[in-house]
């Protein structure tokens, strides 16, 4: 499997956070053994896109991810909001987010990235965000709050 970029980003992340990861030809290794055969200079442009960068500690380095304000989170979940959601309906717990094509995964990302406490999860389409709030603010109560970010701009 060497197609989807996102996938292998997420694995990306997943392995910054969890692992000491001191080369791309470990994390070339490590993505191998996940289903994506790529090459360094693949893993250059991941670590690149994602703003990873080498730090140092002792005698040895490796690669890490910016830790984002919650400011900056929340900045980026507004333009988000307001450059790809053409609507927004609940039901029950969930929120529904219609996009263009292609940008369904964008605006799960950014809302996952906010880490807004009414919402439990995301999961995306190609052009639909599905958003689980939590049981106290419900679908409704969410896309309230979605839409209130939205008018931020």
């Amino acid at each position: 499997m060497t197609g989807n970029f996102s996938a292998r980003r997420r694995i990306v992340r997943k392995l910054l956070t969890q692992e000491r990861i001191g080369s791309q030809q470990q994390l070339v290794e490590q993505l191998a053994a996940h289903g994506h055969q790529v090459t360094q200079a693949t893993v250059s442009r991941d670590l690149d896109a994602l703003g990873a960068v080498k730090v140092a500690n002792n005698s040895s380095s490796h690669y890490a991810l910016p830790v984002r304000s919650s400011d900056a989170a929340e900045k980026e979940l507004v333009s988000t909001l307001n450059s790809f959601v053409e609507s927004m309906a609940a039901s029950g717990n969930l929120a529904v987010l219609r996009t263009p094509p292609a940008a369904a995964q964008v605006v799960a990302s950014a809302i996952d990235a906010s880490g807004l406490a009414e919402v439990v999860g995301t999961v995306a389409g190609d052009d639909t965000v599905l958003v689980v709030a939590t049981e106290e603010v419900g679908g409704t109560g969410l896309v309230d709050v979605l839409e209130k970010l939205g008018g931020q701009s």
